[in-house]
């Protein structure tokens, strides 16, 4: 019988080769990358059947990736492994296309129990998290998700690449677009959020997880 293909997240590689030797027995591990642009190239690449990932990743955050790995391999499942328990990340996360979030201090049986599921076609979050977490989700009133101004993708990959100290050649290369058009992102978001110089920026997006400190 073929085991499920798993790729990996997460940028701390201890965490990784420890998950590995809990995963390895029961699915088939493809490959671990570290960032999250990575991510985006290796499950175009290998087109796992489940996607384990962190929400704290450098270049592109688990919750952005998230939303594009639904349009590039909407076959595939994704599940968070996150230290990340607020109800807004769990939430975020499911709203990103997630079949699964589990807290990194959860069990190994708990993780297995939360890929089995994920590739099930069900919904698993864990229940340290589960109350007040699905229900408002999934019986959600059409109402604004924030009171905060929404930013875009692109503005979201701009906000965290800026934030984690990058110049703007730097983040051209990443985006592959010019520098005077991250410039013209980066003033723009900073006009939308009513903030002002780079520290402000990078404080927004450690308060609203687009990075980690």
């Amino acid at each position: 019988m073929t085991k499920p293909r798993i790729l990996l997240a997460d940028d701390h590689t201890l965490f990784v080769e420890a998950l590995q030797k809990v995963l390895e027995p029961e699915f088939e591990l493809v490959g671990s990358v570290g960032d999250g642009r990575a991510l985006l190239e290796a499950s175009l690449r290998l087109k796992p059947d489940l996607i384990l990932l962190d929400i704290s990743m450098p270049l592109l955050n688990g919750i952005d990736a998230a939303q594009q790995l639904r349009r590039l391999v909407p076959d595939t499942k994704v599940v968070f492994l996150s230290m990340h328990g607020d109800p807004t990340y769990v939430t975020e996360g499911f709203r990103a296309g997630a079949s699964g979030y589990v807290l990194k201090r959860a069990s190994a049986t708990e993780l297995i129990q939360a890929i089995r599921a994920a590739l099930r076609g069900h919904l698993y979050v864990s229940p340290l998290l589960a109350k007040g977490v699905l229900d408002p989700l999934l019986h959600a009133q059409p109402t604004p998700r924030r009171a905060q101004p929404t930013l875009t993708l692109r503005q979201r990959e701009v906000l965290q690449l800026v934030a984690e100290g990058r110049s703007l050649k730097e983040i051209a290369s990443i985006l592959f677009i010019s520098p005077k058009t991250v410039e013209f992102h980066k003033t723009r978001i900073a006009k939308q959020l009513g903030l002002h110089t780079t520290a402000d920026l990078t404080k927004y997006a450690v308060t609203h997880g687009l990075v980690s400190v």
